[in-house]
């Protein structure tokens, strides 16, 4: 996280006594702070935990057990730990990037250079995200400051506030360390004081392994030339690798039916017919998942599973919007998983639907078709809203004048290039019937700033959050938060266009609520495989 973004020039130096300016920097938080050498009575060595150590934390010796460790989701289940407790020192944008990171280090040990308490006091005023941050942040240390019993002379125990998952002590900077840094980087600046305080650790508490955590990458690399250890923080991910992403279909294996036919059980229910499996495969099975056969010489099966009991599941046949006669206001589906999204996107039953894909796989001209067909034949909905974060992909074109739809009308070109394709599908009602379906059209479509979100209550919506790749977690949920009776959501994203600094695959909001929502029954989720822009497009997204 570059700290140009957040910091003004930092103080030269840290002193040996604190100043009454300081002493006030540190009272306005409230964090009393500890001489560095309480660390050398701090234990070594702790008892190991059960839970799961954070991706980058973990200890050397148990890199072996880790490799053999199962495999659940994409996820590796972390052996216990039997090696000494790290000591991690945190830069001030791991702090304003997670104000809960104090209490993700388990049982390892976490250190607080005073020019981070310094950097986070002056970037706390504002109303952005790294202001409320930084403002957590500093009530987070309070609060552990505050906490009966608490020990400032052997640290600050960060379990006190209730976090039993964090084992460890708190450690904040209270002297000058005998730094030893290069001549060539200079000594005033925020970056190179923290790595100083690094390597002075490094020394006074050898053989024990001293690490600094940061979201800068140029100061992690500035670390490792120096000889120290550095990593990112990666315990906001909601997956370690992108590729382990739920996809939200299964293709059922070859030998399907003969290994489970005899147990099928099937009936008819009105358009549609039900399956009930048992079988090896229904332990890999969720609510909401679709699953397809497709073999040479046999029928094709499509199929969404419904129930999930004991060792049995129930998968019920899909509408084909492959047809014309299904079309969804005159768009009918072309591929596999078009058709996939189009049975969850018109289901009343599912409240909450994400869709992910590459450019041109049809997520915003199906969301809108599907909208229209609820809003104005069905009466299922009042109205479609529509949001979108504004991250702009070059430079910003600066404050816009008008009304909040006006203002938002630069960033909603997708809406009006799809208007337009759906405007065009009703070819009989000639020119004068075509301008009276876009005004209708236009009516019910209402388009909102996140900025004004929180607080309000949606009924009977039909919401779509478009380039919900660039969201973080935080916002997701405050936007998903706003569902009121009968709405439903639709989020809609490409993740491979992350837009929003220090914002990746793994920690985009779009990834947390996929990853968080799959399986609950009034929620689905699929990933658009193959582009139907154009030809061009799609070649494109290939080799550029």
């Amino acid at each position: 996280m570059a700290r140009a973004r957040y910091a003004e020039p930092a103080p030269q130096g840290i002193p040996q006594v604190a100043s009454e300016a300081e002493q006030a920097v540190v009272d306005d938080i409230a964090v009393p702070v500890l001489a560095t050498q309480a660390l050398d009575d701090a234990p070594m060595v702790r008892e190991p935990v059960q839970s799961p150590a954070p991706r980058g934390r973990r200890a050397p010796a148990r890199d072996a057990a880790l490799l053999t460790a199962p495999v659940t989701n994409g996820k590796r289940k972390s052996a216990k730990s039997d090696g000494p407790t790290k000591l991690f020192v945190l830069d001030t944008n791991v702090l304003m990037h997670d104000p809960m990171c104090l209490f993700r280090f388990e049982e390892h040990d976490i250190y607080l250079p005073m020019i981070v308490l310094e950097e986070l006091d002056s970037n706390k005023k504002g109303m952005s995200e790294v202001a409320r941050n930084a403002r957590q942040s500093s009530r987070t240390l309070d609060g552990l400051a505050g906490s009966p019993k608490a020990d400032i002379a052997v640290g600050l125990k960060l379990d006190t506030t209730g976090h039993q998952e964090a084992g460890g002590k708190l450690f904040f900077q209270t002297q000058a360390l005998n730094e030893s840094l290069p001549a060539s980087l200079p000594q005033g600046k925020a970056d190179n004081q923290i790595l100083g305080v690094v390597e002075a650790l490094r020394r006074e508490h050898a053989p024990r392994e001293v690490v600094l955590v940061s979201k800068d990458i140029n100061m992690r690399v500035k670390a490792r030339a120096l000889g120290l250890a550095a990593e990112d923080y990666e315990s906001d991910k909601a997956l370690e690798d992108g590729e382990f992403l739920y996809s939200g279909a299964l293709a059922l294996p070859p030998d399907f039916w003969a290994k489970h036919g005899k147990t099928v059980e099937s009936w008819q229910q009105g358009l549609h017919t039900f399956y009930r499996i048992a079988g090896p495969i229904v332990p890999s099975l969720m609510i909401n998942q679709f699953v397809y056969f497709e073999a040479p010489g046999e029928p094709s099966l499509y199929a969404r599973v419904t129930e999930i009991r004991a060792k049995t599941a129930v998968l019920k046949t899909l509408k084909d919007y492959n047809h014309l006669k299904h079309a969804v206001w005159g768009v009918t589906t072309r591929n596999r998983e078009q058709n996939f999204a189009m049975n969850l996107l018109l289901d009343p039953e599912v409240d909450f639907v994400t869709l992910t894909g590459n450019a041109g796989t049809g997520k915003t001209l199906m969301a809108l078709a599907s909208g229209l067909t609820q809003v104005l034949d069905d009466r299922r909905y009042t109205e479609i809203i529509m949001t979108r974060a504004t991250v702009s992909v070059g430079e910003d074109i600066g404050f816009l004048p008008g009304t909040e739809e006006e203002k938002m009308g630069p960033w909603m070109g997708a809406l009006d290039d799809n208007l337009e394709v759906l405007a065009k599908t009703e070819t009989s009602a000639g020119e004068w019937g075509r301008a009276a379906t876009n005004e209708l059209i236009r009516s019910r479509i209402k388009i909102k700033s996140m900025n004004f979100m929180r607080g309000r209550t949606f009924l009977n919506k039909y919401v779509i959050i478009d380039e919900a790749q660039n969201l973080t977690p935080k916002q997701m949920k405050t936007l998903i938060t706003r569902a009121g009776p009968g709405t439903k959501i639709v989020c809609m994203g490409n993740l491979q266009q992350i837009d929003t600094p220090y914002l990746t695959e793994g920690s985009s909001g779009l990834t947390f609520a996929v990853d968080k929502f799959k399986g609950w029954p009034h929620s689905g989720h699929i990933m658009l495989a193959r582009g139907e822009r154009s030809r061009l497009a799609d070649f494109a997204s290939e080799v550029l």
